[in-house]
């Protein structure tokens, strides 16, 4: 078999087991992804900050003996901080900056063999459900179709993998941004339990703990094999997520049922969503009613509005912080031009929160966290659309001349796009977005389900079931290095 027909046979756990067997070696795998680099990014702008150097030599000194050896891989230009790759975090502002350690992410994902060789776009920020920022010179493109976002803020990752450039990506999710793209790409995409896995050394945590690292892949047993590689407290953390029963790898051999399954056609706040998104809610019930599983139709009471306003507080907060921090470190204030609209905005917005006002936007994020909670008392796992419309148009979330209060709040904006899933960053509960639908014009459109806290094993062990029953890892876009080879 060709080594082309390999990479587009096998999942990351696949390849791996291929470099194990000497039927391909790591650097063969390397070179067929820079191959489709260079061939796809001019096209999709996903993958940026490349370092094949080191990845080269991360191959010569001897790969670490891990369950993903020898796989290529991709980190978010966003987080992960890594001595060896430099930075943008999505911003002309911050853009080369290099780190003097390790992040513990990027040590666990180095330790099991995966072979880096550079970052993916990533909005400024992080902030939006679209990758478009102003440091990469253009958009992050959809190879469903171009003229759509492939998501955010995870978009560049996205994009590589359902491209094809890479089995499966890192990316970091504080209200969405792992299964908004995952959902916009035809991906798999899992939100785990707050403080599953590690933020220092250069964090506590973020986002006031609503934001956490997360992967994007084909497989779930890809997602799945990640996060037993890299979870876990690392020194010093803030708090630590209860340990596991088995592991997420052993987890996707169980077949829990019947489990009651909560289902909405609506956003949580009873707003209808589009007619497509309603489509793959009602067929992934219908697949799991086919399972065994007690469908109902019902939806949280919590104050998701009110949530939704606090969160707001809390990343203009956050977004101040980055940016002031650096500028003071300089020694030389904001220059015209340096950061987008957007952050600009929420900038000026976080001025006008007190100390008392964010304490109490965390305060009321958790509150929301604990009614979210009482729900799953009667219920196993929620089902809803990933996303309330099919992927976006290039252009209409991006950060050009916006106020970050109306870019979120606003009519049409974030929140109206992407209603469900900033709930479970919210209350720290883990979260999944599924790739079980396509629209006749050939969008993809994900499903989440989301289960109580600490219930990541329940959750992947029903994907996986999912999975079987309706397999996507053979649908491909129609932007992939095959098609445009052919």
């Amino acid at each position: 078999m060709a080594i082309g027909e390999v990479y587009e046979t096998y999942d990351a756990v696949g390849l791996a087991e291929l470099v194990r067997r000497r039927e391909v070696t790591p650097g063969e795998l390397l070179d067929e992804a820079l191959a489709r680099v260079e061939a796809l990014n001019p096209k999709l702008n996903a993958v940026v900050m490349l370092e094949e150097g080191v990845a080269r030599r991360l191959i010569e000194e001897g790969l670490p003996d891990g369950p993903l050896k020898g796989v290529p891989f991709l980190l978010k230009d966003l987080g992960a901080e890594a001595i060896d790759f430099p930075s943008n975090n999505g911003s002309r502002l911050f853009a080369n900056t290099r780190y003097g350690k390790d992040s513990s992410i990027y040590a666990r994902l180095k330790a099991s063999g995966l072979v880096t060789f550079g970052r993916t776009t990533s909005p400024e920020g992080g902030v939006g459900p679209t990758t478009e920022a102003a440091v990469y010179g253009g958009p992050t493109r959809n190879p469903w179709n171009p003229d759509h976002t492939s998501g955010g803020s995870s978009g560049g990752a996205g994009a590589a993998v359902a491209a094809g450039i890479i089995p499966a990506a890192h990316g970091s999710d504080g209200g969405g941004s792992v299964r908004i793209p995952a959902s916009s790409c035809g991906l798999f995409g899992f939100k785990a339990t707050r403080a599953r896995l590690p933020d220092g050394p250069y964090v506590g945590e973020g986002w006031g703990g609503m934001a956490i690292d997360g992967f994007l892949t084909r497989s779930v047993r890809d997602t799945a094999v990640l996060l037993d590689a890299t979870h876990g407290p690392d020194l010093g953390a803030p708090y630590h997520a209860p340990a596991l029963e088995v592991g997420f790898a052993k987890s996707l051999a169980r077949r829990d049922g019947p489990l009651r399954i909560a289902f909405a056609t609506t956003t949580l706040t009873g707003e209808p969503i589009h007619p497509e998104c309603r489509v793959a809610v009602e067929k992934a019930a219908k697949l799991l009613e086919g399972l065994g599983h007690h469908l109902i139709e019902a939806r949280p009471g919590a104050d998701t509005n009110g949530m939704m306003a606090a969160w707001l507080k809390v990343v203009a907060c956050g977004a101040a912080l980055s940016v002031e921090s650096f500028t003071k470190k300089r020694g030389a204030p904001l220059a015209e031009g340096e950061i987008e609209s957007v952050a600009r905005s929420a900038i000026d917005y976080a001025r006008t929160v007190s100390g008392a006002d964010y304490l109490e936007s965390i305060n009321k994020v958790h509150a929301f966290g604990r009614e979210l909670a009482g729900f799953f008392q009667d219920y196993d796992v929620l089902l809803t659309a990933t996303l309330a419309e099919p992927p976006a148009k290039i252009g209409r979330f991006n950060h050009v001349g916006r106020d970050f209060v109306d870019y979120r709040l606003g009519k049409g904006m974030v929140f109206e796009y992407s209603p469900f899933a900033t709930a479970f960053n919210a209350s720290g509960q883990p979260a999944a977005s599924l790739p079980l639908h396509w629209t006749p014009e050939g969008l993809p459109v994900g499903v989440q389900l989301g289960a109580a806290a600490n219930h990541e094993e329940l959750l992947l062990g029903l994907c996986a079931r999912v999975e079987e029953a309706a397999p996507w890892f053979q649908r491909r876009p129609p932007v992939t290095y095959a098609a445009l080879r052919s």
